[in-house]
Order: C-alpha cells, then structure tokens, then sequence
C-alpha cells in the first residue's frame, strides 16, 4: 500500500474520533478531496523541481499512533531555552503534553488547538482565521485534513506578551515510522507584540516525517518575531509551510536557522494587506552528509509603501544539497514598493551542490527591488590573511564563516536565543571562538 493510499484510509478512522465540529468536520473532507485528487508533488512540479521525495515517501508510517509515551523534564530540558521563563506547549508524538507546557488564559490565550476548536469560546477566533490564508496545496491540505493539535495563540488589540512562547515538537521513536502533522493559528490583533520559538525534535533513530501548517495574522502596527530552529537527526524529515496575513503597519520577521534533517522544506507564504507592512524573512543553513534544506519563499506585495527584506546564508559540506527558490510579487496597485532578495552560498568541497532561483514578478512601475545570488567558495585571500596572523586554518575558515553569517544573526532579538544559535553554529564548524556574534 503507498503512503497516499495509507493516508486516504486512515482518515475513516481519524473522523471517527476527531474533534466532531461540524464547520472544521467540513473543512477537513474538502482538505482530503483536495490532497486524494492532487497527491504528493513530484519533481514535474516546477516549485519542486530540485527537491525529490521519494526516499521519504517510501517509509511505511504510522499515521495515528497506537501508544503513548511520557517523558521527564531532564529528556528535553535541553532542546528549551532555559535561560529565560517562557510559556511552552510541548507536543510529544503528536500529542499534548501538560506535564512539559506551560500554557495560560490571562490576558491572553496560548494553549493548545484541540482545546480551542472544542469550546464555544474560541468559535468566533476558529471561524474568523482557521484555514483562512492556508492554500490548498497537497501537503497543507493533507494537514487540514488531519489537523488535530499544534499551538492556538490569541493576542487581543494592545497587548504585548511580556515573554516568548515556546512550540516543541518531539517525537520518541514510539513506532517504527511515523507521520505527524501538528497545526498552528497564531493571532496578533491590533497593536498586539508576540515572540514565538518553533522547533522539531526526534529522539529516535527511526524515521519521522513532520508535515507542519502554521497561519499567522497580524492586525494593524502588529509585531510578530517568529524563530524557527530546525537542528534534527539524519532520520528525521520536515515539511513546514508557514502562511502570514499582514495588515496596515504590521511588521513580521521570521527567521529559520536549518542545521539538520534528512530533508527540510520551508514553504513560507507572506501576503501583505495593508499600507506600510515590514516583512523580514532571514535564514541561515549548515549541513553535510546528505541531508537536503530546500527554501522556497513568496512575499506578495498587494498594497502601496510596502517593505519586505529577504537574507539567506547557506553552507553546504559533504555531498549536502541546498535550495533557494524566493519570488517578490509586486501587484499592480502596490506602487512605492521597497523589496531586496539575497541568497548568498558557500560550497566547502565538490561534493556539495546548491540550486538558486531568485524571482520578481513587478506589475507596478513605482517600485525599488533588487535580488541576487552567490555560489562560490571561501575568499582565499582572506583565509591566507588570518593564517599569516597566526590564526589556525580551522579557525580561520570557521571565523570567514561566523562573518559570513553574522548579519543574519545580529537581527535577532532574544539574547538567549542568539547565544543557543551562536553555540549550535560554532559546533557545526568544529570550533570554539570563545566569542558570541
């Protein structure tokens, strides 16, 4: 039986015991005629074209796990930014954990979304955003259809969330292969201020795939800081669509930092409707060995005096592959439009490869953009310049790259956060600087 097939069944028994609301009930049977008739994209598929899944399809996963296991604070306390207090909501296959999550209704609502789509209070917030923005492609539809748990935030007009909201998701290995699909709704009103960390965790050596569906709105001046930390196994896979609705003044900045995975897809969907929307996508990627980061990024531009500011750094070792597929569309009515795409790439041995697809799409004649791209090696003048100072070529070579990087890193704005990154970049190039960026 194929994984479509595999899927297409266990639905029937999902419906049976999932959260029966007839809005989302009818919402999750369109999802599934929408992924039966789609299936799984291909490499025919222009925006997958570079990104082939059949050594991850071809797992026999488990769909809806049979058994639960319980872990202690001391399994993950690691994986947590234990610097700072922040709120958690921790989902261990698949599954809420109260244990590890540390949720709250006071002033605001950060709590899980099996509790939200089940009470009457949360209705006008589920039916006003719920797969609203979401497109109806095959993965996000397939997420739709199961959708289950993941993070409900809810931020009302004039409200700033005095610490960040951890999302963790981790799997145990408690089946041979598993599938999961966790679904988040972050919702900033007006003039409301969130900082939110995302990671993916497998414990275990056996295959996972993680399908993950996130929907962000912000209202008028909103401030969303989205942190995305991906740093998993060679076994672990992870598709991640994100879809952001900005409204007048609101400013989102999301940053991805891929350091692991078998196989990392970002699909990240901004869509400015409002006058004066910032919008900041920047991302780093390390990795060797195989494993596949593949970035695609869309920034629609719909109304006037828009900004958006897109930076990626790749570097790629050791048969690793990476790609950057971003596209800028400027619609028509979008004049004084300001948007810059780079995406820039270090090679460390032939072995490695990288495909890079920067696009614009301008139909306003008003506008200032720019993108472009890089692929080449370390600057050897400066390798011998730091060597001729008595700098080991190690060191060196991981100092070119620490600059290389640094501009990414200095827009982040949790200390504790960019210590966690600064320490995980160091180890991935085999170094101690003794300094933080």
């Amino acid at each position: 039986m194929s994984l479509k097939e595999k899927l297409l069944s266990s639905f029937i028994a999902f419906e049976d015991h999932a959260v029966a609301v007839p809005a989302i009930r009818a919402i999750r049977n369109e999802a599934m005629k929408t992924f039966e008739n789609q299936g799984f994209p291909g490499r025919k598929d222009e925006a997958w074209k570079y990104t082939s899944l059949s050594g991850v399809l071809k797992e026999d996963y488990s769909i809806l796990p049979k058994g639960e296991r319980q872990l202690e604070l001391n399994d993950v306390r690691k994986y947590f930014i234990y610097d700072i207090d922040t709120y958690k909501i921790v989902l261990i296959d698949g599954v809420y954990s109260s244990f590890l999550s540390q949720t709250t209704h006071d002033k605001y609502d950060i709590c899980v979304m099996a509790s939200a789509m089940s009470k009457s209070r949360f209705k006008p917030v589920i039916e006003n955003y719920f797969n609203k923005i979401a497109r109806p492609d095959s993965f996000t539809s397939l997420n739709t259809a199961f959708v289950r748990e993941g993070a409900f935030i809810y931020i009302p007009k004039h409200t700033e969330v005095l610490k960040p909201v951890e999302i963790v998701n981790i799997a145990t290995g408690i089946e041979p292969a598993m599938m999961l699909q966790p679904r988040n709704l972050i919702v900033a009103e007006e003039n409301a201020h969130i900082q939110i960390i995302e990671r993916h965790i497998s414990l275990t050596e056996n295959a996972v795939l993680t399908n993950s569906v996130t929907e962000i709105f912000a209202g008028n001046n909103a401030t969303v800081d989205y942190y995305k930390l991906q740093n998993d196994n060679h076994h672990a896979s992870l598709i991640d669509n994100t879809y952001i609705d900005q409204k007048r003044g609101s400013e989102v900045s999301v940053h991805t930092f891929a350091f692991g995975g078998k196989l990392i897809r970002n699909n990240l969907n901004f869509f400015q409707n409002g006058e004066r929307c910032n919008s900041i996508l920047k991302g780093i990627t390390i990795i060797e060995g195989e494993q596949h980061v593949d970035h695609s990024t869309l920034v629609n531009h719909i109304e006037p005096n828009c900004e958006s500011h897109q930076d990626y750094k790749g570097i790629f070792a050791y048969k690793s592959t990476g790609v950057f597929n971003g596209k800028i569309i400027v619609e028509k009515e979008a004049q004084k439009t300001d948007a810059f795409q780079q995406n820039n790439n270090i090679i460390m041995d032939d072995t490695a490869s990288v495909n890079t697809k920067p696009q614009l799409e301008i139909f306003a004649d008003d506008v200032k953009c720019s993108h472009g791209c890089t692929v080449g090696q370390l600057d050897e003048e400066a390798l011998f310049y730091l060597q001729s100072r008595g700098i080991a070529k190690k060191e060196a070579r991981a100092l070119l790259m620490y600059a290389f990087a640094g501009n990414v890193l200095s827009s982040v704005k949790i200390p504790e956060l960019k210590r966690r990154v600064t320490k995980l970049i160091a180890k991935k190039l085999g170094v101690n600087l003794g300094f933080e960026l």
